[in-house]
């Protein structure tokens, strides 16, 4: 926003200094002809990369919180450079309410919110969108659902009545439940042919047993051919209520102006007691155990590897941040640099962990070729009891380095704050969380990333699951010694 804001105003001046010079070069030539010459520039070392300058810390505009009394928390952020609004509803439940039997309503009920209400059919709602220059989003993932609107602010007051309609009047039309039911069933059966989501959804199930996140966000045939409209309907009438929700807002506005918008739409949203979510407790991992996928014919090998991580709440975040970028959260990350740029065998590895409201999953993987499968394997192994010992003080300052300069790079747009806010606001972080962001990346130390290493990636009790052609990568596996082989299907269950 702000560099579009310096290109305005310092152009044209740049133009003008321009044509001064141009317009006093002949008075200045002759002054110009005796006066000494100017030094040589230095030379300058191009064998070595540019010196960082230190960090700079990053505060927030801002953020304005306000509750109306049906319980729904309003947070506004002031940002003036454009006349443009971003506003995010988050409620905070999502796939981990999905009953056995029928997961996928949360996110099945999510995309049905654009698909009509009791007053504006799916075309009139997209018609709307067009029209108005503005864009409705609703999705939804582990522990929270959004409605999202981008517009302008020349257009609010229209752009906020469709955003509010689609909100809080979803109509869940059956005739539009059954498209997104057969459209849902297609992506079901593509995913049984694409190796990186076979390993994601057997992974999961493998690591979570029948705990909430071993489910699929997206459900199963079974689970979508039961889903009816009744059911969206329970997930949306229990969950989308004002005492389970936070509208953000960021862009050109004022709070009071905001407040009073707000309070008119939303004032009357019924606000309700809410359920206990149960997440389930996933059973310890026994011992590292490498779990096959068949697909036969499989040019790459699909890897997730790893276990249960741990919450958002967790103490040691800014460790495992540090450490997880020296180990796979970068592209010159030890796994990246390791299995992409030396030996060859993919195109990109990583590892991450994600953090949720309870303890997410820890997962290093990558895209194989299938013929270095093993290989690969002991590669991975290699750099997590790596990651282990002590981290050189120089890796550790380039890590600590990199987390803190991409950070400034989330905040250049209304829609990037949104995002980020919804985060803390999902998971209950304190919104002073970023101002102190960068201070608590420098804080963390050799020993921190060695303790939370070994504290939290256990090379004995890991989960190794990879999808692959299991005539060729059984028997090389086995060879590796890592770990017994068991062959299971995409849900996890062992196969005879």
């Amino acid at each position: 926003m702000m560099r579009g804001t310096r290109l305005r105003v310092w152009g044209p001046l740049l133009g003008l200094s321009i044509v001064s010079a141009c317009s006093q070069a002949g008075t200045s030539a002759a002054t110009n002809a005796t006066a000494a010459p100017s030094p040589a520039p230095s030379a300058v070392d191009l064998t070595k990369p540019p010196t960082l300058g230190a960090p700079k810390g990053l505060t927030l505009p801002a953020v304005v919180t306000r509750e109306l009394p049906n319980g729904l928390t309003l947070m506004i952020v002031e940002q003036h450079e454009l006349p443009l609004a971003d506003f995010a509803l988050v409620v905070r439940s999502g796939g981990e309410t999905d009953e056995l039997g029928k997961l996928g309503t949360a996110t099945l009920a999510t995309s049905l919110l654009k698909e009509g209400t009791t007053t504006r059919s799916s075309l009139q709602i997209a018609d709307q969108e067009a029209f108005l220059g503005v864009s409705v989003f609703a999705g939804s993932g582990w522990d929270a659902t959004t409605v999202q609107l981008h517009t302008p602010t020349s257009q609010l007051d229209s752009a906020l009545a469709l955003f509010a309609d689609v909100a809080l009047r979803p109509a869940f039309p059956t005739t539009e439940l059954e498209r997104l039911r057969k459209t849902r069933l297609t992506s079901l059966l593509q995913v049984k042919d694409r190796a990186p989501e076979m390993a994601n959804r057997a992974y999961a199930a493998i690591v979570y047993g029948s705990a909430a996140y071993g489910r699929p966000l997206t459900g199963d045939e079974p689970s979508t051919n039961a889903i009816q409209q009744a059911d969206v309907r329970r997930f949306y009438d229990t969950y989308f209520r004002p005492n389970n929700a936070t509208l953000l807002v960021v862009g050109d506005v004022r709070p009071d102006d905001i407040e009073r918008r707000v309070r008119a739409l939303f004032g009357s949203w019924e606000r309700r007691a809410l359920p206990t979510t149960s997440y389930g407790q996933p059973a310890a991992a026994k011992g590292t155990t490498i779990f096959v996928v068949d697909k036969p014919g499989a040019a790459q090998s699909s890897f997730r590897i790893g276990g249960v991580g741990v919450p958002r709440s967790t103490e040691d975040y800014f460790p495992l941040m540090v450490m997880n970028t020296v180990l796979g959260g970068s592209f010159t990350s030890r796994l990246n640099n390791n299995l992409r740029e030396t030996k060859g065998y993919t195109y990109g590895a990583s590892s991450g962990f994600a953090m949720r409201r309870a303890p997410g999953p820890f997962t290093a993987s990558a895209e194989v070729v299938a013929a270095k499968t093993d290989s690969a394997l002991i590669e991975f192994m290699k750099e997590l009891r790596a990651i282990r010992d002590t981290v050189p003080a120089e890796e550790l300052e380039k890590a600590k380095r990199y987390l803190q300069l991409q950070l400034p790079g989330r905040f250049e747009t209304t829609g990037g704050i949104a995002g980020q806010l919804s985060q803390l606001v999902t998971y209950d972080v304190p919104l002073s969380f970023y101002n102190s962001y960068t201070q608590n990346i420098a804080a963390v130390t050799q020993a921190d990333v060695q303790r939370v290493a070994r504290k939290y990636i256990d090379t004995d009790r890991l989960a190794i699951v990879i999808v692959g052609d299991r005539k060729s990568i059984e028997p090389i596996l086995k060879a590796t010694g890592v770990g017994p082989v068991t062959i299971v299907d995409i849900t996890g269950k062992p196969v005879m």
